[in-house]
């Protein structure tokens, strides 16, 4: 079984534009995040996807493959569906390039169903979430079925608690992993109403049918989505030393 884990990366985001190659700790953030990824020992195989080339050049630099893909691409499962064509492989692990602290174990955990059982076709990773962020639409919510498998992704908190909650509010982590088919249909897919709604790539799945199975994980400490997040991780990182 071949796998691989793909990091897309882009330079062109709105909020903070260049993100991937901020310095954290004397490293890009990008680094960080492929840093991790080796130490999960899944597979050799780690590719960042990017439409930019300073990221090429960059991760040349700490010696690690990088390949352009489309600037049109409207989220990085799309930019991993690209790739797929020419890098054939079983399973693909998506670890997105703005999460510089995430927990290796997570991304074995992610792959582990489908490793594990051929029927499985897509994973995640949730985790439970802490009270302060259960009203924060950037924090995304995810509902599961008895067998473990993604009911619906929201902003909101979901479930509503109109009654007493009989288990705890889960967060999703942004970790995934597809087989090779699911990959190639998505991309055949035109982006779907939920998707659209609520800006979440993984609702593409659910609205065609395919079934995602949520595992528990540690989640991340702090994704990067501004330069403020930015200067929190270089704190945690430099403290870490």
């Amino acid at each position: 079984m071949k796998i691989a884990i793909v990091i897309p990366a882009r330079m062109g985001s709105t909020r903070f534009p260049g993100k991937p190659l901020c310095d954290l700790a004397g490293k890009p953030m990008i680094q960080w995040v492929v840093e991790a990824a080796r130490r999960t020992n899944l597979t050799e195989t780690i590719v960042v996807a990017t439409p930019d080339e300073e990221i090429i050049d960059a991760c040349a630099a700490f010696g690690t493959e990088a390949r352009f893909t489309s600037p049109d691409h409207p989220s990085g499962t799309d930019r991993i569906a690209e790739l797929a064509h020419d890098l054939q492989c079983d399973i693909y692990v998506n670890v997105q390039g703005d999460e510089p602290l995430v927990e290796p174990g997570d991304i074995i955990a992610c792959a582990q169903p489908l490793i594990n059982d051929p029927s499985v076709m897509m994973g995640s990773i949730m985790s439970d979430c802490p009270m302060d962020e259960e009203d924060v639409p950037a924090v995304v919510k995810v509902v599961t079925d008895l067998a473990g498998n993604a009911l619906y992704f929201s902003r909101h908190a979901i479930p509503f608690p109109r009654n007493e909650r009989v288990r705890p509010l889960k967060k999703h982590v942004g970790l995934y992993a597809y087989r090779h088919e699911a990959l190639m249909q998505f991309q055949t897919w035109q982006q779907t109403p939920l998707e659209q709604t609520e800006s979440l790539e993984q609702l593409r799945f659910l609205e065609n049918g395919i079934k995602i199975r949520m595992s528990q994980g540690q989640g991340s400490v702090l994704a990067v989505d501004t330069p403020e997040q930015a200067e929190a991780v270089r704190k945690i990182l430099e403290a870490s030393k």
